[in-house]
């Protein structure tokens, strides 16, 4: 019988691989622009991201809880990130170039896959949030044994870190009807949404500066 820790974890992890945000963007266009097994280098690094917030999170949930600040710090922190990786893939040029006998044909750096990944989700606050809401669940349910949070938790991160790595391996199928026209298109729409969503966290963090001032 499959523990109902675990059950109730792979569909949180579902419901959370389902939100569409900056993570979601970046997985699709790095998968068609650098391949599938750069791209789970860089849902690796958002999986530590994501470990390091549950270890955070669940270990410290009532000092996040009093240290309002810290999310406005995040914000403003986490947008000009966003933003900073936005303009940079609009005005990045193509490094591409035809196959020729393999002589001159840079690959992408892994290390810097990883780092992408693990920037992008670490300095989102909505993720900080998400998991803050996760730790008041677990601390909620009296009836969870440790072996029954640690479950819990790894449901999670299994479902999210495994949907990830599907998004990634679909959208490497696309490759070969994807032109160069495509990819360039492609990446000034991600870096459009990048500078979007970079653009709401420094809103978010200043309503909640604001908030907090009044």
């Amino acid at each position: 019988m499959i523990n109902q820790a675990l059950l109730e974890g792979v569909s949180m992890g579902l419901l959370l691989s389902a939100m569409i945000g900056p993570v979601f963007f970046t997985l699709i266009q790095n998968s068609i622009q650098n391949g599938f097994r750069n791209t789970a280098v860089l849902a690796s690094g958002i999986l530590l991201s994501d470990l390091i917030y549950v270890l955070a999170t669940y270990f410290s949930i009532s000092l996040f809880a009093e240290n309002p600040y810290f999310e406005v710090v995040l914000g403003y922190g986490g947008a000009l990130v966003l933003i900073g990786f936005g303009i940079v893939t609009f005005f990045k040029k193509d490094s591409q170039r035809p196959n020729t006998g393999g002589i001159g044909l840079l690959k992408p750096k892994k290390r810097t896959a990883f780092l992408k990944g693990f920037s992008i989700n670490g300095i989102n606050p909505f993720v900080l949030l998400f998991w803050i809401s996760i730790a008041g669940v677990v601390n909620l349910k009296d009836s969870f044994s440790q072996w029954d949070i640690f479950l819990y938790y790894f449901g999670i991160l299994f479902m999210v870190f495994g949907i990830d790595l599907l998004k990634g391996f679909v959208a490497k199928q696309l490759k070969p009807f994807v032109t160069q026209k495509f990819m360039v298109n492609m990446n000034r729409v991600v870096a459009v949404v990048l500078v979007v969503f970079g653009s709401r966290l420094i809103l978010f963090a200043y309503e909640k500066h604001m908030l907090l001032g009044s």
